[in-house]
């Protein structure tokens, strides 16, 4: 085969590189930059160009990375790869690695709604398909994000008709973007959690236009704050960070929240569902756009899309995770 699955991640023996390496290796391809994908520690990194500052903000500005634009191909010792949009975050890429004839896409995460910020998913033929599972789940079906952004956007007013802040717990990388790009900002104020501006300010530097935000300490008084919508990671949660907001209301956007009961265990007064990755829907269709004959499938409910896949026909595997794999 082409990739082979280790204890070390997706390897390419005749290229002798990696995709998204769970350890330190010598040459690692990452399909975009959230810490489960891009972890550091290796010799050389290869991306998209607009993941190259969020993997050195994140792993250090001494890393060895090189980025590629969309449909740019490279060679390694002959293998010929390029990097495809996957629609999952700003820069994130589905990898495409040919080889006389043989070729492998590996998706990482990714999502086929346009989410108006990420390049847009694009299929790709293929002999041989790597998805992810994240939403696996027939139950998992995402409602059109327009929708999505005017609940967020009645909530909004309707807590600052009610005096409180508004505060929406996302992904520092990736969901916050998404979230600030959508949601009507005429309303009032936008104020970002310092970690996800950081991010922010480092697209608009590389041609990323979003709308402004600000961080809280560029507010001297309490009441300039009221009735502005705060975007924060989870982590701020309990902290006196998010105090300072007090009175608010809390809401997540996560696909997570379609689930009853998690809203509710996670004290929350709102819970938006809005995903980052396909859902049951959006991965049955990039499957059978790539034409595939060979389907590994890897995170999340692996076991229930992978007997789905076969049940229709499809040739489909599931990843074992790291520590069920064979050593190298």
């Amino acid at each position: 085969m082409l990739i082979t699955f280790t204890k070390k991640g997706i390897y390419c023996p005749l290229g002798n590189f990696y995709i998204d390496s769970l350890f330190p290796v010598d040459t690692n391809i990452i399909t975009h930059a959230h810490s489960d994908h891009a972890r550091f520690g290796s010799q050389n990194y290869i991306s998209h160009k607009l993941s190259v500052p969020i993997l050195k903000l994140r792993l250090g500005n001494e890393i060895n990375v090189n980025g590629f634009e969309y449909n740019e191909i490279f060679n390694i010792k002959g293998i010929k790869i390029s990097l495809h949009p996957a629609g999952h975050i700003i820069g994130s890429s589905q990898v495409k690695v040919e080889y006389q004839g043989e070729i492998v896409v590996v998706a990482g995460d990714y999502k086929v709604e346009d989410d108006n910020i990420s390049t847009k998913f694009e299929p790709l033929k293929c002999n041989t398909f790597v998805t992810e599972s994240t939403f696996g789940l027939p139950v998992f079906k995402w409602q059109k994000q327009e929708l999505v952004f005017e609940e967020i956007n009645n909530w909004w007013k309707e807590n600052q008709e009610g005096g409180l802040n508004s505060i929406i717990l996302s992904y520092t990388l990736g969901k916050s973007q998404r979230i600030l790009k959508g949601i009507d900002t005429s309303i009032g104020k936008v104020i970002c959690h310092g970690a996800t501006q950081n991010i922010n300010n480092l697209f608009r530097q590389n041609g990323i236009l979003l709308p402004d935000s600000f961080k809280v300490d560029d507010f001297k008084n309490k009441g300039d704050i009221t009735g502005s919508l705060i975007i924060a990671p989870s982590s701020v949660l309990g902290t006196s960070w998010l105090r300072r907001f007090y009175p608010y209301s809390i809401s997540q956007a996560s696909g997570w929240m379609q689930i009853r009961g998690i809203k509710k265990r996670a004290a929350l007064d709102r819970g938006f569902v809005l995903s980052d990755h396909a859902d049951w829907e959006g991965l049955n269709w990039a499957i059978k756009q790539t034409s595939a004959e060979n389907i590994f499938v890897k995170h999340g409910y692996k076991s229930i899309l992978t007997r789905w896949l076969n049940s229709k026909g499809f040739n489909a595997k599931e990843v074992a995770e790291v520590e069920e794999v064979a050593e190298d």
